[in-house]
């Protein structure tokens, strides 16, 4: 019988016990993920996502491993089975697991099975359901999937179901127990004529199978006059949507070039999208922005594009870094109260400046009586959330000009003090202005090192070449 000491020494042995996450991360649209899947995201220790997952989502967890199992047709990272181990493994070597999968993890995302895999290792999971595809994507085209005045119901149905080429080898042997051929619907889960009769249906990742589809529902009745659309990247920026009828869209689509990932719509609902187009109206839809700023700086102006209907491009063409050396800026810290003004010219010297009070063991008291000026609106506002104070002057025309001209005119610079708080690549034109009116000390301080960036986005430069 093992003493107390021996059950306290293995329990301490045992790894702890970790938990996997199937979180559906939605149709693409990096708002749609539910509140929770992202509180799970911010905790998670690592990350398995797919092809279809919104690579914007990982930015929610800077600090997790992130592992790509991404399946795309014919091309798979990892087999179903190898992703199984792969969540078994981390989930017992006792990690918080985020299994981020797009969609819902449940519409024909395979869901089900890492939920039996986990099961059968012991490995403790939970499920986050996330917006599906066949919702999220007609909405954004226009298409609502249910209307009183059109249908009650609507189907989900894969598109994938006899591509052979399209299967992993576990999905090819199940069909071949049913039979083969492309008219030997004994190889089909599909009850083609009862679907015929259904008032609406989608097809997920059914573009290469479109011709079979719309065919086989016209030979088992469906009219073919029946309105359809086909949507790619629905939900994003890259949405394109080609409308038609079940007998000219696998045409249309051809003629588009429309490529996977993309579900189809077929119903009477489709035609109501002449009413309810909103998504692809918006005034920058279609349009690719590549925005050049800082990190830090580019999240407002993204999400504003993005807003208006643009795909954003994030490429900062430069990195903000502290300094290699904090003496100066703590000497100047430290006697920022025997200044008459302390300027800042942009939002990122506050923030920077913000963080050292804090790291050398000081506050905003360390300022004084010294009064503030700001170079434009967004430096003001920052100045007012981060350091709780107002800017005592902020001219109208945000240059450095500007506010030399009205320190002037309110007689503020002859025999004063100032003390700049900037970039170690600010210009030089305000330090000589005030430094010409007769300002008793002029300090100019870099409180943080602007350097060329490493590397722009991998493909970046050949969607500029080609003119995308």
């Amino acid at each position: 019988m093992p003493t107390s000491l021996e059950s306290e020494s293995e329990s301490a042995s045992k790894p702890p016990a970790g938990v996997v996450y199937l979180v559906g991360a939605g149709p693409g649209d990096i708002g749609l993920i539910t509140v929770r899947g992202r509180e799970l995201l911010e905790r998670a220790d690592v990350v398995v996502y797919d092809y279809l997952s919104n690579p914007l989502l990982l930015s929610h967890c800077p600090q997790a491993e992130t592992i790509y199992v991404g399946k795309q047709a014919s091309r798979h990272s990892m087999t179903q089975q190898q992703i199984n181990q792969l969540l078994v493994e981390q989930g017992m070597a006792g990690r918080r697991v985020v299994r981020l999968k797009g969609g819902d993890p449940f519409v024909f995302g395979r869901g089900g099975e890492e939920c039996e895999a986990l099961h059968s290792a012991g490995v403790r999971f939970e499920v986050v359901p996330g917006i599906t595809a066949a919702i999220a994507a007609a909405a954004y085209a226009g298409i609502p999937v249910t209307h009183r005045d059109c249908n009650s119901s609507f189907t989900l149905v894969t598109g994938h179901e006899k591509e052979a080429e399209y299967q992993d080898s576990e999905a090819r042997a199940r069909q071949q127990t049913r039979g083969s051929g492309d008219d030997a619907d004994a190889s089909s889960d599909l009850d083609w004529s009862a679907m015929a009769r259904l008032p609406c249906l989608c097809f997920y990742m059914g573009v290469k199978s479109l011709p079979r589809i719309c065919a086989r529902l016209v030979e088992n009745g469906m009219d073919a006059a029946t309105p359809a659309a086909a949507i790619q990247w629905g939900t994003t920026e890259r949405q394109r949507t080609v409308t038609g009828t079940l007998s000219t869209l696998p045409d249309k689509i051809a003629a588009a070039g429309l490529k996977p990932p993309a579900i189809t719509i077929i119903g009477r609902v489709v035609a109501l999208r002449q009413t309810m187009n909103w998504f692809e109206q918006r005034p920058l839809f279609g349009k690719t922005i590549v925005v050049t700023r800082t990190r830090q700086q580019a999240s407002d102006l993204t999400a504003q594009l993005r807003d208006l209907g643009a795909q954003v491009i994030e490429a900062p063409t430069i990195e903000l870094h502290p300094p290699a050396d904090f003496t100066a800026v703590d000497d100047a810290l430290r006697r920022a109260a025997d200044y008459d003004w302390i300027i800042f010219t942009s939002p990122n010297g506050v923030e920077f400046t913000r963080r050292r009070l804090l790291d050398a063991g000081l506050d905003i008291r360390a300022f004084g009586n010294a009064r503030i000026a700001a170079i434009g609106e967004a430096t003001a506002r920052v100045i007012e959330s981060s350091l709780c104070l107002r800017a005592d002057m902020n001219p109208v025309r945000s240059v450095a000009e500007s506010l030399a001209d009205e320190l002037h005119q309110a007689g503020e610079i002859a025999g004063r003090r100032f003390l700049l708080l900037r970039a170690d690549i600010a210009r030089p034109i305000l330090r000589q202005r005030l430094e010409a009116l007769k300002a008793k000390e002029v300090l100019d301080v870099p409180v943080y090192e602007t350097r060329q960036a490493i590397a722009l986005p991998a493909d970046l430069p050949e969607r500029i070449d080609a003119g995308s």
